[in-house]
């Protein structure tokens, strides 16, 4: 009988620092170093939408290490996964001030035969470019963020954070299937 009895309250032990550890993972704030998932919808001043990933896979970022626009970053900061936030980011906290000598004059034969003034072409980086001018034989192009110098309105849902690996976690190869 005493064996079970102890059975009963390791396994209750058990049970408990489990639901600890689970209850902590679940009230992590977002911190630097940690894992952060998010939806997010932005919208310019004007309300005209344009961005959205709710419904669709989260951004993942970790925290601190500049993967996100810095205002956003800012805002995210003590967050609880499950916690929204309405968050106004100025434009030099997001994609920075538009900037007038941003523009380049390339050759013609550089972009596709088709190309309008209005049309988005990316470079090699994939980085999006607008083209303001189309010539004979020339193309002027803008290589300002399509969001430069706006500001930008956030509605944002921290669907998780998670704490960091320990490097001993992190890529480590997987054993050989026998």
């Amino acid at each position: 009988m005493k064996r079970l009895e102890e059975f009963i309250v390791v396994s209750a032990l058990g049970l408990l620092v489990a639901g600890a550890v689970r209850a902590s993972a679940e009230e992590l704030a977002v911190a630097a170093g940690r894992e952060v998932s998010f939806e997010y919808t932005v919208r310019l001043k004007d309300k005209t939408v344009v961005g959205s990933n709710v419904g669709k896979d989260p951004v993942t970022y970790v925290h601190g290490r500049k993967q996100i626009i810095p205002g956003l970053e800012k805002a995210l900061a003590g967050m609880k996964a499950g916690q929204s936030k309405h968050v106004e980011v100025p434009a030099s906290e997001a994609y920075g001030p538009y900037d007038e000598t941003a523009r380049l004059t390339i050759d013609r034969s550089q972009v596709p035969p088709d190309t309008k003034p209005g049309t988005t072409l990316a470079t090699h980086e994939g980085r999006p470019v607008k083209v303001l001018e189309v010539r004979e034989d020339k193309v002027v192009i803008d290589l300002n963020h399509p969001l430069a110098g706006k500001d930008l309105v956030f509605d944002v849902k921290v669907l998780k954070v998670a704490a960091p690996q320990p490097a001993s976690e992190q890529n480590q190869p997987e054993p050989p299937h026998e």
